[in-house]
């Protein structure tokens, strides 16, 4: 895959439901989306990683990018780790598609 494509940020699994690959930065002074990053995005939030705190703050910040429920993400692998892969459920394709040019 080629840096870049959609296909190096998102899989999609189902029609409605998309795998992405996060490097999450945390204690940041801001919630961001830095763009692409290895084979994945990069996502800065403000929370720390004590307790669950930055896996949540990284949830409810994507969640609002997408405009989609918080409960419409997940935490697949990762939940220790900087390296994350989300699913993400009823997100059209279009909706990645903005999301992409948003970030590139």
């Amino acid at each position: 895959m080629n840096p870049g494509t959609l296909e190096s940020f998102f899989a999609r699994t189902h029609m409605k439901e998309t795998l992405i690959k996060i490097y999450l930065q945390p204690k940041s002074s801001k919630n961001e989306v830095v763009g692409s990053f290895r084979d994945g995005i990069k996502v800065k939030v403000t929370a720390t990683p004590i307790e669950g705190k930055a896996n949540e703050a990284l949830i409810r910040f994507l969640a609002k990018e997408f405009r989609i429920p918080p409960s419409s993400l997940e935490i697949l692998k990762g939940h220790h780790s900087r390296e994350k892969t989300l699913k993400i459920s009823g997100l059209a394709l279009q909706e990645l598609l903005d999301f992409k040019k948003k970030i590139l």
